[in-house]
């Protein structure tokens, strides 16, 4: 490309003219280049807490759902269950232990591989429910876990309470 003020006859002078950008062209391009990831950064950030969001709800439900599996061997007689538990797991450990099969020798029955880590808080810790805690309560009493929940006290894209999903 040829810019203005070059000499294509002299080469002394055709490197002395067209030496690369200006400085007012440099600044204009820095400008650009800023604003566009000025604008990129908040997109960035949605976009990563919308993942969190996803694998916090995908976790919950595999929990869950383990949960209710387990429930449903044990009212169904495949699994002994301890008087007062009602057949949900003492905890979370147990899902992934498993229990033995009532009979059969050596069968158990796992029901989790591992306790997800919790994508909000960075650890293994899950906010447990027992069937006879009330639904809103914060505090586990240990009988048995009847549902589990994060201990987050953020807030998701949708205003809702992570802490409530």
């Amino acid at each position: 490309m040829k810019r203005e003020g070059c000499s294509i006859g002299n080469p002394q002078s055709a490197i002395r003219n067209c030496q690369g950008l200006t400085l007012v062209e440099l600044i204009a391009t820095v400008a650009i280049v800023s604003i566009l990831s000025l604008a990129a950064l908040p997109l960035a950030k949605i976009s990563i807490k919308r993942d969190k969001e996803m694998e916090l709800r995908r976790d919950l439900r595999e929990m869950r759902e383990a949960i209710d599996r387990y429930k449903d061997f044990a009212d169904r007689g495949f699994i002994e269950v301890k008087f007062g538990s009602e057949g949900y797991p003492p905890d979370l450990e147990t899902l992934v232990k498993g229990v033995n099969q009532l009979n059969a020798i050596d069968k158990r029955l796992r029901f989790l591989r591992r306790i997800p880590i919790d994508p909000m808080t960075g650890k293994p810790e899950w906010g447990l429910r027992s069937s006879q805690d009330s639904p809103d309560s914060t505090s586990y009493g240990g009988q048995n876990v009847y549902d589990v929940y994060t201990k987050s006290r953020g807030v998701a894209l949708d205003g809702s309470k992570y802490a409530e999903w």
